[in-house]
């Protein structure tokens, strides 16, 4: 387990009721830290953040003025320390049946969004001279597939913001990396297991095996705490020269 101490530390997580989310915030509570637990799911935020130990907030990352009100100074956003943008979702369909509105509401909630949490959370990272700003990206944003055109549009745009972020704000000690797993056992992927079945049209349990795990050496799902572990690394004081990094996590998907 990566040694590492965010008493007080306030971090942000987004998507956080369940899945990496979740995985993230109790690692980051683990570690000493106050976790905002940040969720349209009312009762998952405020499940996972009584477990924690950390505040709740229930905000739809899809509409962007209730993420402006929510990043007002001296709110809890605005407070944040460590910025784990990891909110997502997906929807499988070729391009000209993909429904435009899908597209722009995925494009909102994975890069419109994570864009405007961080310009939130600057200034008061910048003012202490230090900061984490950690993306929960994908092997997407890095690699394509067929049928998946918002959710690898924005996982490549989020690449190019940390990447933007980290040139900017390196200097001033505040840090900007991406995590970019493979398939994880979430309940994000086990949406995709009925979606990719009517796609290609083979049978569901031949989906993880013969589409999600195709490409990679390691034949299993990467679990969310794997991926809360590479998060804690990129927040550590040993991670502290990582910066515009993208940390992969896919079983090899990426050597081909």
């Amino acid at each position: 387990m990566t040694d590492l101490d965010l008493s007080g530390r306030r971090a942000v997580v987004t998507g956080a009721a369940s899945g990496i989310g979740a995985a993230c915030a109790r690692r980051l509570a683990a570690a000493g830290a106050e976790v905002v637990v940040v969720d349209r799911s009312n009762d998952g935020a405020r499940a996972v953040a009584e477990e924690v130990g950390g505040l709740p907030l229930v905000l739809d990352l899809g509409d962007l003025a209730a993420v402006d009100a929510a990043c007002a100074p001296g709110g809890l956003l605005a407070g944040a320390d460590v910025l784990v943008n990891n909110a997502g979702l997906q929807h499988v369909a070729p391009v000209e049946e993909f429904p435009v509105e899908t597209f722009s509401l995925i494009l909102r909630v994975m890069l419109e969004a994570p864009f405007r949490l961080a310009r939130a959370a600057l200034p008061h990272m910048y003012g202490q001279g230090w900061g984490r700003l950690v993306h929960v990206s994908s092997v997407h944003g890095l690699r394509a597939s067929p049928n998946k055109s918002a959710y690898v549009t924005a996982k490549h745009g989020i690449e190019g913001l940390s990447k933007t972020l980290a040139l900017e704000a390196g200097g001033r000690g505040v840090t900007s990396n991406t995590v970019c797993p493979g398939y994880v056992r979430t309940p994000l992927v086990e949406g995709q297991i009925a979606a990719q079945a009517r796609t290609r049209g083979i049978p569901e349990s031949e989906v993880v095996g013969q589409v999600m795990l195709a490409a990679s050496a390691v034949k299993r799902l990467l679990e969310p705490s794997e991926v809360a572990e590479a998060v804690a690394f990129l927040c550590s004081d040993a991670a502290s020269y990582s910066n515009g990094s993208a940390l992969v996590l896919d079983g090899g998907w990426s050597a081909r």
